[in-house]
């Protein structure tokens, strides 16, 4: 699979890890439970693994996935990767170990930028500070070169890796602290997706914020976001010279001007930082179907 999205902010998903439980109230309309369902009665083989039926569901439980681990490495084209838009990176039952082999295989692939969100930044934030989580990256990332391209030196280490923005989604006053956890976490760029937006965020400090996504929430029982809301999170990102990205107001139906704010569209982007290196060999064969 080649990976592509058409989730606007991003160019691919890399789900490596599957499945999720509810954690907020901004959960409850999460379009990868559906979708996981579906893809379940589909017969679709990463999501046969059943979750709580109270906060998961079918197709919904976490699951790792050894054969989509290495999917980055086979796209050439730089591109921007949205880490596990079917899943959270940060969920206690993901394993450690595989945490750490995923940032590994990211820190090869550094002709992509790597964009993580999670809702649980403490976790995240957590290990990506420590430093035997540091070193069993670059075990991983040392051992995962010398078996794909022999002979080739091992790439070095630079922590937090440059490549790697890491975010946390908020969608109410209530859960602004977690833009405080997401500061404990060692990035080249800090990010948050304040999407969907139930509510004004007046607590919500920007300090140490690279990026922000608004969005409203879609479907049958979506539920209204205020332009007010986004409006004011516009200008105090300008105000602070924070990239703005406006998504969408959400609704029922997807509209002609769903992401108009204002009369015009916000899709300021951080720079992004991906870039061929030393150590990503571009002879590195690709399967058809991955450009």
């Amino acid at each position: 699979m080649s990976g592509r999205t058409a989730i606007e902010w991003t160019d691919a998903v890399w789900n490596a890890v599957t499945g999720c439980d509810r954690v907020s109230p901004g959960c409850a309309g999460c379009y990868a439970l559906t979708m996981a369902r579906r893809l379940k009665a589909m017969g679709s083989a990463k999501y046969q693994t059943d979750g709580h039926p109270i906060t998961s569901g079918p197709g919904f439980g976490i699951a790792v996935h050894e054969d989509a681990l290495t999917e980055p490495l086979r796209w050439r084209k730089p591109r921007r990767v949205f880490v596990n838009s079917m899943s959270d990176l940060g969920h206690a039952r993901v394993p450690r170990a595989f945490v750490a082999r995923m940032f590994a295989v990211m820190a090869l692939a550094d002709r992509h930028t790597f964009q993580v969100l999670t809702k649980r930044p403490q976790r995240l934030a957590a290990m990506l500070a420590d430093p035997a989580f540091q070193a069993d990256v670059h075990q991983h990332a040392a051992a995962l070169a010398a078996a794909r391209w022999p002979g080739h030196p091992a790439p070095p280490m630079v922590w937090p890796l440059p490549h790697v923005w890491v975010g946390t989604s908020i969608e109410s006053d209530a859960y602004c602290r977690r833009a405080d956890a997401l500061r404990r976490a060692p990035a080249a760029l800090r990010f948050l997706s304040l999407e969907p937006l139930l509510g004004p965020l007046p607590s919500l400090d920007l300090d140490g914020i690279g990026w922000v996504i608004v969005g409203g929430e879609s479907g049958p029982r979506h539920r209204p976001m205020d332009p007010g809301w986004a409006r004011a999170l516009r200008d105090r990102c300008v105000d602070a010279g924070v990239p703005f990205f406006f998504k969408q107001y959400g609704g029922l139906r997807l509209q002609d001007g769903r992401r108009l704010l204002d009369g015009r569209t916000w899709d300021e982007m951080p720079a992004t930082t991906g870039a061929p290196s030393a150590f990503y060999p571009t002879t590195t064969p690709t399967p058809e179907g991955n450009p």
